[in-house]
């Protein structure tokens, strides 16, 4: 049963919806719904494209496919709506224009395509991909500020303070710092360069929010995660004041951009521009039966909290719009433990990783090290070397291993045995360890899954094929000292083995996992959690493929 506290505004809305037992709030369920009936939305960052793709465009997007996939085989028949995207307006793009000597949108044309390249590389799922410079976009913008401005929420004025092109935001001075070591004031949060600037622009009544937002994030536990982002939101609620947030700039400033309707003289800002683009993407102002809207889970950087924990909640707030479930900030990836700069020449490039470890190896490496989202990680190609022989070892060699001819022959020597009758017989030694593991393997991925830690779901499934190649290696099905009987168990358990854990890492790598799938001959139809049950599930024909791309797999030579 959901309890809610309804908070008052401008257009009514319940804004604190949650479980009053943890256990029950799933990831894929809709917290602010009484149903899980409207489609599963998802989204990642709106990419910022005045540069090439880089490492940190693909951890976002592989982290969101990875909960879109596994929300497709836990609730196979809801509809899963995933959004990604360009955010193409604002200074730093007309800037990067202007530098190149070509229009602003000749620059996001080629620059856009290249992120939707990067998601077609890496195998996400996207179910929508948006650029802000579409002509729905605009409409659905120009919807959001008529509203607002109708509530009298928004006013014009006077602003003077810091500015970065680079963060595309405005700071207070307690929220920048001046370094020894830099010419300039840089942002606390973000380290970017500021610039003052004052100038005459419209603002956003953010202030008469904040007690709102606090008693939402107070009540909401599962609101930001990691949860220390939220800590950290809440206390800044309640320790400083919010200011009205500065929604447009003067059009001899920043040309590149919407105008601000009703005075072109000014262009709107480029994250109330951006924000937007969530809500477009669901079709707004379109009002329709069985929409997505809101979002289980945006994922977004650790750097950009603020503008997706204040700034959108305010505005959906004042349009009586229900906020979204959970806010996925993940940390960074750096190189050498330092942030990645094309300056510093450090920057990974996706492209190049993929070419040469394939795409299910970078996807492995992102969600095994990077899956806990807490804190920076660094970008190692011998780590991504080291993590890419181990899924290839665990799972590919293992595969190649059970099905080597050799095996194959000493089982069709055996009378013949199903796994459901293998069942019936109790298990003892390694390959009873085996079972058992198998057994609770669905619980453990589950219960890791709704609580965000990617990582530690992945060790699960890599705790069981660790513990299944060891049994067989000690049980040696090869080996002609031990009896076609005890390799036909070795066999079938091995098989159980793989058809579970290759249906649990579908959202982890789904190519390799589609390949052992339709080599282990499983239906179509029994790729959902549901068949993780141990014996739920059917093998067919199985034939001994290669899973991976890239580097071969070789199977172990006594067998």
């Amino acid at each position: 049963m959901l309890s809610c506290r309804k908070f008052p505004t401008r257009a009514p809305i319940y804004l604190a919806c949650r479980s009053r037992s943890p256990a029950l709030y799933r990831f894929f369920s809709a917290t602010n719904d009484t149903s899980t009936s409207k489609p599963f939305y998802i989204t990642t960052p709106i990419f910022y494209p005045n540069a090439v793709p880089h490492i940190g465009h693909l951890y976002s997007l592989v982290t969101a496919d990875i909960f879109a996939r596994f929300t497709r085989i836990s609730e196979p028949s809801r509809l899963v709506h995933f959004l990604a995207g360009t955010d193409e307006h604002g200074l730093k793009i007309q800037k990067a224009a202007k530098d190149r000597g070509i229009e602003p949108s000749v620059l996001c044309d080629t620059l856009s395509e290249q992120f939707r390249r990067l998601g077609a590389r890496a195998n996400i799922s996207n179910t929508v991909f948006l650029r802000t410079t579409e002509a729905r976009h605009r409409e659905a913008v120009e919807n959001v500020w008529r509203h607002l401005a109708a509530q009298d929420l928004i006013y014009k004025g006077t602003y003077s303070g810091w500015y970065s092109i680079s963060d595309e935001c405005f700071y207070t001075d307690s929220q920048i710092t001046h370094l020894p070591s830099s010419p300039t004031p840089i942002s606390i949060e973000t380290g970017s360069a500021v610039e003052w600037s004052s100038e005459s622009n419209y603002k956003f009544r953010l202030s008469s929010f904040r007690e709102r937002l606090l008693d939402y994030y107070t009540a909401n536990p599962n609101s930001i995660y990691p949860s220390a982002h939220r800590e950290r939101l809440i206390q800044t609620l309640k320790d400083e004041p919010l200011d009205d947030l500065s929604i447009s700039r003067p059009r001899e400033r920043l040309s590149w951009g919407i105008p601000v309707p009703g005075d072109t003289s000014h262009t709107m800002y480029v994250w109330f521009d951006a924000l937007t683009v969530y809500l477009t993407g669901v079709g707004f102002p379109a009002e329709r039966q069985g929409s997505p809207w809101p979002p289980n889970i945006q994922v977004i950087g650790k750097d950009i909290v603020r503008f997706h924990a204040l700034y959108l909640p305010a505005m959906l707030l004042a349009m009586g719009k229900p906020l979204s479930h959970t806010l996925l900030a993940h940390a960074h990836w750096t190189a050498q433990q330092r942030k990645m700069s094309k300056s510093i020449g450090n920057v990974a490039d996706p492209f190049d990783a993929m070419d040469a470890w394939g795409v299910d190896a970078v996807r492995f490496y992102m969600a095994r090290v990077g899956g806990r989202f807490r804190d920076d990680v660094d970008w190692s190609p011998e780590q991504l070397e080291k993590h890419a022989d181990e899924i290839r070892s665990l799972l590919g060699n293992f595969f190649l291993r059970i099905t080597s001819r050799t095996i194959q022959k000493r089982v069709a020597s055996a009378p013949q045995l199903t796994f459901a009758q293998l069942l019936d017989h109790s298990l003892d030694g390694p390959n009873g360890d085996v079972l058992s593991s198998l057994r609770t393997l669905k619980g453990r991925v589950e219960r890791c899954m709704e609580k965000f830690e990617v990582g530690d779901a992945l060790d699960a499934i890599i705790l069981v094929l660790r513990e299944a190649n060891g049994a067989l290696t000690h049980t040696a099905p090869w080996s002609t000292q031990n009896p076609p009987e005890a390799a036909q168990v070795s066999y079938l358990l091995s098989l159980e083995v793989l058809r579970v854990t290759g249906i649990c890492l579908q959202p982890f790598i789904p190519e390799a996992a589609r390949n052992l799938l339709d080599a282990l001959g499983v239906p179509k139809g029994e790729r959902s959690m549901d068949f993780v049950a141990v014996g739920k599930g059917n093998v067919g024909e199985v034939k001994g493929v290669k899973l991976f791309e890239g580097k071969r797999e070789i199977a172990s030579r006594d067998q």
